[in-house]
């Protein structure tokens, strides 16, 4: 039998040290009287308490918390607005399979119905965009209520959890904290027919190839994922968290021919990334398709292909374990790696291109000339960051940090402050578009008062670049397209106490980015970019 400790004072008290149990250390809020006795037991047991200026950045802060480090990440928001105003966030998090916890602060339960402030049902709100969500009434409940919380959202497939706490809720009170049951978080052992099935595809087929996704990463998969592919000689393609889990300097890793692996390969297996949008809804021109996911809701429903679901790290240890003859793949691995060559050749050009206006590409010339193995890399835009998933070159795991299928703008600032926080000795890059801009860039800010270093590149080509130029090819004309030319977003953040510059020369890009590399604040690289540049778009939204 478990063993418990009693929690004595609040119900916030319980709350908070139930976090702490998870290895949580780090609140991000925004301050609010709903959400007060958090805030109480933060400071009584030592949890950091970082405060934004809106509660979607406060959210996305705890999803990228959790990205970072997996363990659950902690939104404390507080009653009505401060949690409406976090709902895109939690959305974005439910569609990453982010797991983070989201606390609200409620209007009392004595008095519900008579109007207090910002009296609210939340629960009816969130329920669709998390695992779960409810309202802790008993005090006695709350240490269990969180505890059980963060086990759902660390559980396979990984995503939100919600409760709010009625400000009566928060009265003295004891609770018991159970002790953390062993293999929370890990998903099911696979089924071994299904194992069996995907090993024989791979052994017979003659270019296959993997596409490692975000539930590689949250399994922490990366090693058993490394040995399998070197073992089985399986070229590897990535995306999302998936970046990172191998090195993108690896004679397996492939980055630039996706076209060939479309027009090529006789097998692709999708690993830990659902059959979206984002890879062609799990069509690979003739290629058979296979998937692997880490729970059985994972499976996709739109096309029928052979699923292995299970622990990421089980299923590749059980595939790099299958006896039996393989087809030879090293004819396969050298077209691609010609390929791979060929495409950076042609890329070299781009990334050091010396024209004005500045193209895009130059930038991430100049950006990845000065990247650290373990600098965090963050996107937060539509057609600048599309630049970033082509030429940024991951090499270790928790290392790219993008918006997700979702495509929700604003977690850059957010995203930037858990960062850095998480990762107080590597490089944190922020990669903008002019429009993303727009979103949080008030939360310097909050990057200023706490202290919290990063670099900011805005891609600033005044405009909504991913509408814009579509817009223009299908009706001959665009609207609501157009933003303000060469705004001084660089002032803006100055403004705000940190530091920052306008770039229009492109021999300047790089003086300018060591500049903000060594600067000890916040600061921004405004870049004018190419309005007539265009990142060639290939997915398929609807």
């Amino acid at each position: 039998m478990g063993t418990s400790r009693t929690i004595e004072g609040h119900a916030g008290q319980q709350a908070v040290a139930a976090m702490l149990q998870q290895g949580t250390d780090v609140m991000f809020t925004l301050n609010g009287g709903h959400i007060w006795p958090l805030y109480d037991a933060a400071r009584d047991q030592g949890m950091r308490v970082i405060d934004t200026r809106h509660e979607q950045t406060a959210a996305f802060a705890a999803e990228a918390w959790a990205k970072l480090t997996r363990t659950p990440g902690f939104a404390a928001l507080t009653a009505g607005p401060g949690i409406t105003n976090g709902v895109s966030a939690i959305t974005s998090m439910w569609f990453n399979g982010s797991p983070v916890v989201v606390m609200g602060g409620r209007a009392p339960e004595a008095r519900w119905g008579a109007g207090s402030l910002q009296e609210f049902d939340h629960v009816p709100v969130v329920q669709s965009i998390t695992k779960s969500a409810a309202t802790v009434k008993d005090p006695t409940q709350a240490a269990a209520a969180v505890q059980a919380a963060a086990s759902l959202a660390m559980s396979p497939h990984r995503g939100p959890t919600f409760l709010d706490f009625p400000l009566d809720v928060f009265g003295p009170s004891t609770g018991e904290l159970a002790d953390l049951a062993d293999g929370t978080g890990r998903g099911a052992a696979p089924d071994p027919d299904e194992v069996a099935t995907l090993a024989g595809l791979i052994a017979a087929a003659e270019r296959p190839a993997f596409i490692v996704g975000s539930d590689v990463y949250w399994d922490g998969a990366w090693p058993e994922l490394q040995a399998a592919v070197e073992h089985l000689r399986v070229p590897c393609f990535f995306n999302g968290l998936g970046r990172g889990t191998m090195p993108a300097r690896h004679e397996l890793s492939f980055l630039r021919t996706r076209g060939l692996l479309k027009q090529r390969a006789d097998l692709v297996v999708v690993l830990g990334t659902p059959l979206d949008f984002r890879l062609g809804f799990g069509r690979f021109g003739n290629a058979q398709v296979a998937h692997v996911v880490d729970s059985d809701a994972q499976r996709a429903a739109h096309v029928s292909v052979p699923t292995v679901a299970g622990d990421s790290a089980a299923v590749l240890r059980a595939l790099a374990d299958h006896a039996g003859p393989r087809a030879d793949h090293e004819a396969w691995i050298a077209e691609l790696r010609a390929a791979e060559e060929a495409g950076r050749a042609a890329d070299a050009e781009l990334l050091g291109a010396d024209t004005a206006p500045i193209k895009p590409s130059r930038i991430y010339g100049e950006l990845g000339k000065r990247l650290a193995d373990d600098a965090v890399v963050i996107c937060d835009g539509g057609d600048f960051a599309s630049y970033a998933g082509k030429f940024v070159e991951v090499q270790q795991p928790g290392c790219w940090l993008d918006t997700g299928p979702y495509g929700c703008l604003g977690n850059g600032l957010g995203y930037a402050t858990a960062a850095r926080v998480a990762r107080p000795d590597s490089q944190v890059v922020v990669l903008l578009g002019d429009g993303a801009a727009g979103f949080s860039l008030m939360d310097v800010d909050s990057l200023v008062r706490h202290r919290l270093p990063v670099v900011m590149v805005v891609g600033n080509n005044g405009m909504w670049g991913l509408e814009k130029h579509p817009m223009q090819a299908i009706y001959g004309w665009d609207m609501a397209c157009d933003l303000q030319p060469e705004c001084r977003y660089d002032q803006v953040v100055t403004a705000l106490g940190g530091g920052g510059e306008l770039v229009t020369d492109p021999s300047e890009i790089g003086p300018a980015l060591d500049r903000a590399f060594a600067s000890g604040v916040p600061y921004l690289v405004n870049v004018v970019t190419d309005p007539t540049d265009v990142y060639p778009r290939s997915s398929n939204l609807a």
